[in-house]
């Protein structure tokens, strides 16, 4: 069984955004270089995997709110990004972003589902 692995939530001002979850949460915040992206780190990583090293816990990031992105996501961790989306799309649901290198990292997509959520789907390489 497959589990949520990441979360991103979208802001209309990402700086705003990251004031409040660094002070409320104490959630330690790192801009991306070339990416508008947010690493939010809710616990510690292990500095070569970039993984939380606390069971259980997942990490996420900050983004701009988008169409694709307009509430927060939940990523879940697959096998294969290209078989998950045929899954999805089979069960009713649609691709919203097609799978996405991230080099040196693995590769993300989002889809919704019949209800209309976004959801994120991750592939380690």
């Amino acid at each position: 069984m497959r589990g949520v692995v990441h979360f991103e939530i979208p802001a209309d001002d990402v700086g705003r955004a990251k004031e409040f979850y660094g002070s409320v949460f104490g959630w330690q915040l790192e801009d991306l270089p070339g990416m508008d992206y947010t690493a939010v780190h809710t616990t510690e990583v292990d500095e070569q995997t970039r993984m939380p090293t606390t069971p259980g816990v997942i990490n996420g990031g900050l983004v701009p709110r988008s169409a694709d992105t307009p509430a927060p996501v939940l990523t879940v961790d697959v096998e294969s990004i290209d078989g998950a989306l045929k899954q999805v799309e089979a069960a009713g649901g649609r691709t919203v972003r097609p799978r996405t290198e991230i080099p040196g990292m693995g590769a993300y997509a989002y889809f919704t589902d019949p209800e209309g959520n976004t959801v994120g789907l991750w592939e380690n390489l």
